[in-house]
Parts: structure tokens; C-alpha cells; sequence
């Protein structure tokens, strides 16, 4: 579904990717995992054509790079950023239907994908009537996750979603991963994150990323949630 084929990333002259070669299938769940500054959310911008990159890109056999950023997420891609990125003067509900409604959807496929999203969030369904600006940072994470699957057909794009969670909000967003797992698992998902301890239950792969290269790329022996 989706393939990098030698992807090279530089910022201000300085070499941030380093011939990235990986492939995601449907369905799969890949943990992308290393220290900080290793490439993970870069690989993540790129994919969403957030950085000038060298190489080949493809998904669902189309060319990525040809598609502009404003359009992926038409094509099936939703993308949680780290630092959340909400509207604080919108409310939450607001927030998560913004992707529907820059994608124009009808009100039928709007409404489908918001209820799906609060099935798998139901805390955001009691949070929806509230400014965004008001939530707390973990809160925002799950909102931001909200927004993503509105526009999460085919793949879904987490950078660092359990960074500074509480325990009880990082077990809620594992529910809720779960959850998305067994209402849509035809949906491949990446996620990234400095400890490959915390993503072993929900990954089929695990790609490890050092100094902007892939050191390894190997299957996860337990079975995913």
C-alpha cells in the first residue's frame, strides 16, 4: 500500500532521512521507534508531503510526491501531530469535523465517520461542546486522534501519541487503539515513539530508525491487540 523506495530528507542542508526503504500493507500496525531526532517524525511529514524529499513515494500505487499536501489526506490519510495542533477558538467537535469538511464530504459520510471516531473516543463525545482551548494537553492528544480518523480511510499517521500521558489517558488511548483495531482493521497505522517497550502489544512490525537511517525492520513475535 505504501512504499519508500531510497527517500532522502535534508532541512537547511542538513541530512535528516538517509535512503529510507520500507513498504506498509494493509492492515498492518508498524511501530517506527528510536531516539529522539532519529527521523521518526520527519518519515511522518514526509509521508504527508510536509518536506522536500528525494526518492520515490508510493500509495496505492499513485505517486505521492505529485500529490499535493492538502490533497493526501483525501486519499485516506490522517495524521495525529505530536504538538496537537487544535484550534483553541473551535470547540472540540468543531475540530474533529474539520477534516470533513475541507474534504467536502456529504453529510451521510460525515456523519458515519464521526460516529466512529466517538465509538472508538467516546470521552470526546462528552468533550465535544467544549473550546478546544480548554482541554489539557492529553485530552488535546485524543482530540488530535479524532480529527485523524475523520480522515483515516486507509492509513493513519501517530507521531509520539503516549508522550507525557498520564497513566490513566495513556490506557484510554491504548483502549481506544484497540478499539479502532477491531471496528476498522483494514486500516494500517503507524505510530512512532523513543520507547519500542510501550508499542509491542499493538505492532505487526517494528522499524527502528538511527541518525535518519532504518536499522532494523522486523516482525513482532506477540500478537497485536
Amino acid at each position: 500500500m505504501l512504499q519508500f523506495n531510497a527517500v532522502h530528507v535534508s532541512i537547511a542542508g542538513i541530512p535528516i532521512l538517509r535512503h529510507i526503504n520500507f513498504t506498509v500493507s494493509q492492515s498492518e500496525t508498524i511501530a517506527l521507534v528510536g531516539h529522539n531526532g532519529a527521523g521518526k517524525t520527519t518519515t511522518l511529514r514526509t509521508i504527508m508531503g510536509f518536506t522536500q524529499a528525494r526518492g520515490a513515494i508510493t500509495f496505492d500505487g499513485q505517486d505521492l510526491m505529485k500529490v499535493a499536501p492538502h490533497d493526501r489526506p483525501g486519499l485516506g490519510i490522517g495524521y495525529a501531530p505530536e504538538d496537537r495542533r487544535l484550534f483553541s477558538g473551535f470547540t472540540v467537535e468543531e475540530n474533529i469535523l474539520l477534516p470533513a469538511r475541507i474534504a467536502a464530504l456529504s453529510a451521510a459520510e460525515t456523519e458515519k465517520r464521526r460516529a466512529r471516531a466517538y465509538t472508538i473516543l467516546p470521552e470526546l463525545e462528552v468533550l465535544a461542546p467544549r473550546p478546544a482551548g480548554s482541554v489539557s494537553g492529553g485530552q488535546g492528544k485524543m482530540v488530535a486522534l479524532g480529527r485523524a480518523l475523520m480522515s483515516s480511510t486507509r492509513l493513519l499517521l501517530l507521531d509520539e501519541p503516549f508522550q507525557g500521558l498520564a497513566p490513566v489517558l495513556a490506557a484510554n488511548y491504548a483502549q481506544a487503539l484497540k478499539r479502532l483495531h477491531e471496528l476498522a482493521p483494514e486500516i494500517a497505522v503507524i505510530i512512532t515513539e523513543s520507547n519500542p517497550e510501550l508499542l509491542r502489544r499493538f505492532a505487526n512490525r517494528m522499524i527502528t530508525m538511527e541518525r535518519g537511517a532504518i536499522a532494523s525492520d522486523q516482525p513482532v513475535e506477540h500478537s497485536p491487540v
